[in-house]
């Protein structure tokens, strides 16, 4: 897939934050985020950014990303990077260095595609 254009327009966000919310039936072997916490998590992070002042910066629930065994997970468009969240301190630490300060928090960060 290409990247950016130079004729695309601008970015309507400068993150955008996807939270898996996705809810599959008790037992099932791959588990799903909403049960892991993920709701709760999201609704921390919509506060949190929100407090924190950021712009340009949006929160979103995902149904399945394809990754709940993994998470609670997140992806964060337009870098297209995954974090495993599972208390309001990851959330803090996503927030504050990934998006206010433009690094990323590699103890959070999921593998490759394929690397799992």
């Amino acid at each position: 897939m290409a990247g950016r254009l130079a004729d695309d327009p601008p970015l309507y966000f400068s993150a955008h934050l996807f939270v898996c919310c996705n809810r599959r039936p008790d037992g099932h072997p791959r588990g799903s985020c909403a049960a892991k916490g993920s709701e709760r998590l999201r609704d921390y992070m919509k506060a949190r950014a929100k407090e924190m002042g950021l712009r340009g910066v949006r929160v979103n629930s995902a149904l399945c990303l394809d990754r709940c065994e993994l998470g609670p997970c997140l992806v964060i468009y337009p870098e297209g990077v995954w974090y495993k969240i599972t208390t309001s301190a990851d959330i803090d630490r996503v927030l504050e260095s990934h998006v206010r300060d433009g690094k990323r928090v590699q103890a959070l960060m999921l593998p490759a595609a394929g690397n799992e």
